[in-house]
């Protein structure tokens, strides 16, 4: 029977769902802390063990964490859905006159270049997974490649330094004209003497601000990226088998160095996140229904719901955090390098 208490399970579950969102790497943590804190905890949460539970719940909390995603961009996902079912009915019956493979608007477009960015990294999984997990799964190995996330970002923040002026004006631009829509449609609204009271006009118009900016969003990250670009991230996940290289943190700083700014690298990669984080969990659900399963569906229920709410939150911090140009990614970059090298030192003289 495998052996999974209620506050291991709970502590990883929390840290799983923030640490997903955070460009810090979640299975790089998963391996350390256990690795840190010894004694029962490194025997129970080992990831690199043989038919590991530990590792079937670990990548079974992505259910968890790609459904709180989803609940947070679930007004996004329903325009990307819609634009990937519509460009399939484009190519079945196209209008007279337009090419039945090229995508009608920013949606068709965008779903696309999920879909193609997950391939690269969904064949990878599939393939090398095992591999990279038994040969790199190591706590002192997994203490190096935290160590390189940090100079990942770091590295992303130079490139990104260069067009940081251009990345504000950008931005300022949007909002501006973005404002001056949602005024107008007000304004109209209010001369046509609509109800429900200023209190839920003025909730309307924030969501409506906010959506009208994520369209804005998208726009340009479909006419910066491109298809090309868009495998070229989706591939650059791969390095996320590596305990230690954070996957978001890796598109993030490949999306900058496409000219994207932090706030566009990141939603991009939070919407690419999703589907392939809820791959993930959904192949290892066997799993945990099956005899790595018995006996800890209760603590993995518990650590599910906390992974959840962990990255929910994550999730809405790190929005309002990019979405001023002046945050970076160096805060995240100088822990990646500290918690490396000091958990490198204390493994090794341990």
């Amino acid at each position: 029977m495998s052996h999974l208490t209620y506050a291991e399970a709970g502590f990883v579950g929390l840290l799983q769902g923030i640490t997903e969102l955070f460009p810090v790497s979640s299975l790089g943590h998963a391996v350390l802390i256990p690795a840190v804190v010894g004694g029962q905890w490194a025997q129970d949460l080992n990831v690199s063990e043989s038919e590991s539970p530990y590792l079937a719940y670990i990548v079974g909390l992505h259910v968890a964490t790609a459904t709180a995603m989803i609940i947070y961009f679930w007004r996004d996902w329903l325009r990307i859905i819609k634009g990937f079912f519509l460009s399939l009915g484009h190519v079945i019956a196209p209008a007279p006159g337009t090419n039945r493979f090229e995508p009608q608007n920013t949606d068709q477009a965008l779903a696309w270049m999920i879909v193609l960015a997950t391939i690269p990294v969904g064949l990878a999984g599939i393939a090398l997974e095992h591999d990279f997990r038994v040969y790199f799964s190591k706590p002192v190995l997994v203490s190096v490649f935290l160590f390189c996330n940090g100079l990942i970002l770091l590295a992303g923040e130079r490139a990104r330094r260069r067009g940081s002026e251009m990345e504000a004006q950008e931005i300022a631009a949007d909002r501006q004209a973005v404002s001056e829509r949602q005024k107008a449609a007000v304004a109209a609204g209010a001369a046509g003497g609509g109800g429900g009271g200023r209190h839920s006009s003025g909730q309307r118009a924030l969501k409506q601000q906010h959506a009208n900016l994520a369209v804005e969003s998208d726009r340009r990250i479909v006419r910066r990226v491109g298809w090309l670009g868009a495998f070229g991230l989706g591939a650059s996940q791969i390095l996320a088998l590596l305990p230690g290289i954070s996957r978001d943190g890796t598109v993030m700083v490949c999306g900058m160095f496409r000219r994207l700014s932090r706030q566009d690298a990141a939603r991009f990669s939070f919407l690419l996140s999703a589907p392939v984080i809820l791959a993930a969990g959904v192949l290892k659900i066997p799993d945990l229904t099956g005899p790595l399963g018995a006996g800890i569906r209760g603590p993995i229920l518990f650590g599910s719901l906390l992974s959840g709410l962990g990255a929910y939150f994550a999730l809405r911090f790190l929005v309002r955090y990019f979405s001023d140009p002046k945050r970076t990614l160096t805060p995240f970059a100088i822990y990646c390098l500290i918690a490396g090298l000091s958990c490198f030192i204390y493994l090794s003289v341990r």
